[in-house]
């Protein structure tokens, strides 16, 4: 079911920002991008003309924008605007206040009901979803029964288990189930200030539909102060520190750039490698206490001011380490769903190997697993890990291209690239640990 998509306001108190406000922001757009007509305005703030309309007749009335005519010989081109002395005067002290100009903000209020239309609970991921976003991947048995669930119910999840055996890949195909889209702010206003949301490295834009001009019935256009986007993913690793998840403020500028679990609002945060930041994850965890329970955010502005976002993200953590290392009860109380990503059984270890093997172009051996199950690992056993197969092939396949040979596996090539798979292959204690 498609999201609804938020409707282009037609009137300026239907922007639900403050109208003085909304008058200095065209104020300096026209001044710094040079603007003179109605429908250059429109398009540059993101709302309709008769916003722009109202806006005009306003500066006019204050002695702050002046006609300059009509573009153009017909009666029907377009006046033209330009600032007066006033108005370039007002630009340039709204501009000390904040050099920010474009796109008007969405307000709170706005920003808090669009989520609630588009919630990621409100769109459950049914099994052949997920079934397909994960196909490149060899699973045990029952996984997807505990993971479906846990997708669903939009509460945090914590992948646990030892290193390399899929975790982050498991955590990007949850993201990729969520094929639909929703709409995201450029940015929001809180107290006057503005916040960058939308961020081009964060979100995906869907291209958009061109329009049939002789269509007896067209749609009626959206906000264009979002963007329409697949719904969003942002993947954190090691480097997270809690100073990542407040408000970051541009002195420069006098703006605001949006934390990274509010740019996933309505998709997917991935905190990987759980246990190797700076900040303890017990201390990320009770950063993250309020909002997994609560729906809420609480951001502060420089100013000292508080205000609360909404909260519709699914929060994945995924960790090498074991859990109760990592949190106390109550932490661990407060995750809903805790799902252990363990070693593949020889049986996926074998699955694994032949379907990447036949991806890369490589064909399978018989001699060549037999050789590297009863010889090379420990036992035929294993221990095996996820990311084995592609790292044995893919060496394999960088030694043939090197050599000049066709793309192939053999005894001798499984054994130099074994090699490179631990730090001393002569040291016992280090074979087959993964």
């Amino acid at each position: 079911m498609p999201v609804p998509a938020p409707v282009a306001p037609i009137r300026l108190d239907g922007l639900g920002i403050d109208p003085t406000f909304a008058r200095d922001l065209l104020l300096k757009t026209i001044f710094r991008m040079n603007l003179s007509t109605t429908m250059e305005m429109a398009t540059t703030c993101a709302v309709v003309a008769p916003v722009i309309e109202t806006l005009i007749d306003m500066c006019r009335q204050e002695g702050l924008i002046e006609t300059l005519g009509n573009r153009g010989a017909s009666t029907a081109a377009e006046l033209r605007y330009q600032l007066t002395d006033g108005g370039r005067t007002r630009a340039q002290d709204a501009l000390t206040q904040s050099e920010y100009y474009g796109a008007f903000p969405v307000s709170l209020e706005g920003f808090e009901e669009q989520t609630r239309r588009q919630t990621m609970q409100g769109q459950p991921i049914l099994r052949p979803q997920l079934e397909a976003a994960s196909n490149h991947l060899v699973m045990p048995n029952g996984l997807l029964d505990k993971l479906g669930p846990a997708v669903n119910s939009g509460r945090s999840i914590l992948f646990y288990g030892p290193p390399g055996n899929g975790k982050s890949v498991l955590s990007e195909a949850i993201r990729d189930a969520l094929g639909d889209e929703v709409y995201i702010p450029r940015t929001v206003v809180a107290f006057g200030q503005v916040i960058s949301v939308f961020d081009p490295l964060v979100h995906r834009v869907v291209s958009e539909e061109v329009e049939d001009p002789n269509a007896l019935r067209r749609a009626a256009p959206y906000d264009r102060r979002y963007v329409r986007c697949k719904r969003p993913s942002v993947i954190t690793g090691g480097e997270l520190t809690l100073d990542m998840l407040d408000l970051g403020y541009n002195p420069v500028s006098r703006t605001y750039q949006a934390p990274l679990q509010l740019k996933a609002t309505g998709g997917v945060f991935i905190v990987d490698d759980l246990g190797r930041q700076r900040e303890s994850a017990q201390a990320l965890m009770n950063r993250w206490i309020v909002p997994i329970e609560q729906r809420y955010d609480l951001l502060s502005l420089q100013s000292g001011q508080k205000f609360t976002v909404p909260f519709d993200t699914l929060v994945i953590f995924s960790t090498n380490f074991a859990p109760t290392e990592l949190f106390d009860g109550a932490a661990l109380r407060r995750i809903y769903y805790k799902i252990k990503i363990d070693r593949p059984s020889q049986s996926d270890f074998l699955k694994m190997f032949v379907l990447i093997s036949r991806k890369m172009g490589i064909t399978p051996r018989e001699d060549v697993v037999g050789h590297l199950l009863n010889n090379l690992y420990p036992s035929p056993q294993g221990p095996f890990a996820a990311y084995h197969a592609p790292f044995l092939l893919s060496q394999m396949q960088s030694i043939c291209d090197y050599e000049g040979m066709e793309r192939q596996m053999s005894i001798p090539l499984i054994e130099r690239a074994w090699e490179n798979l631990y730090v001393d292959a002569e040291d016992s204690s280090a074979k087959g640990t993964g």
